[in-house]
This record gives structure tokens, C-alpha cells and sequence, in this order.
């Protein structure tokens, strides 16, 4: 998943000392690790609702997500080519795109 996710147009991996990683695209959060076996990725409801009714072994929305454009992925347990899909959809966020869903919101809640 970390080298799709280097392959994205304008995504940049960062890491925080004793943090999991993160990818940002301008600087806006994309995607973060949360734990060894699960990654948060930033994509648009209509979508996230289509994973979760496709595949909802693989993918999750937790309460602190409900209101936010994010879906966590199983990398332990879930499909590969589901969440290869899934970030290959932050392909297709543009700048406009990015700046209009950022909110504020705590991702570490």
C-alpha cells in the first residue's frame, strides 16, 4: 500500500518520531496509518458507502469518522485489490477538491 500511495501525483509521505505515517497531497491529510493493520483513507461518501456495501470485511467507519470523508482499511484481514482501489481514488481528487472537504477534525479522537 506505502509504495501505491508514493505513486500518487502530489501525495508525500510523512512521519512524525513514534508515529505511523501519513500521506498528504498539497498538505492536506490523505491517508494515515493508525495502527500496523489499519490505514485511514479520505474519500467522498458516495463511495465510502459503496465500499462498505461491497466489502464490509475490509472496510469500516468508526463513530469518530461517521461525519468525516474517511473509511479505515483492514491490511490484515481485508481484500488488497479493494484498498488498492480505494487509494487509487485519491488519484482523483484535485486541489479544489481537497481544500472544499478539509475540516478541522481530529483523526487521533
Amino acid at each position: 500500500m506505502e509504495k501505491l500511495l508514493g505513486e500518487l501525483e502530489g501525495v508525500r509521505r510523512t512521519e512524525r518520531h513514534g508515529h505511523f505515517p501519513e500521506w498528504r497531497y498539497h498538505g492536506r491529510l490523505v491517508a494515515r496509518q493508525l495502527d500496523s493493520g489499519h490505514l485511514v483513507i479520505r474519500i467522498d461518501f458516495d463511495f465510502r458507502r459503496s465500499l462498505m456495501q461491497s466489502d464490509a470485511a475490509t472496510f469500516s467507519v468508526p463513530n469518530r469518522y461517521v461525519k468525516h470523508m474517511m473509511v479505515v482499511a483492514d491490511l490484515v484481514l481485508g481484500d488488497g485489490d479493494a484498498i488498492a482501489d480505494a487509494l487509487e481514488m485519491l488519484g482523483n481528487f484535485s486541489e479544489v477538491q481537497i481544500r472544499a472537504t478539509s475540516r478541522n477534525f481530529d483523526l487521533q479522537a
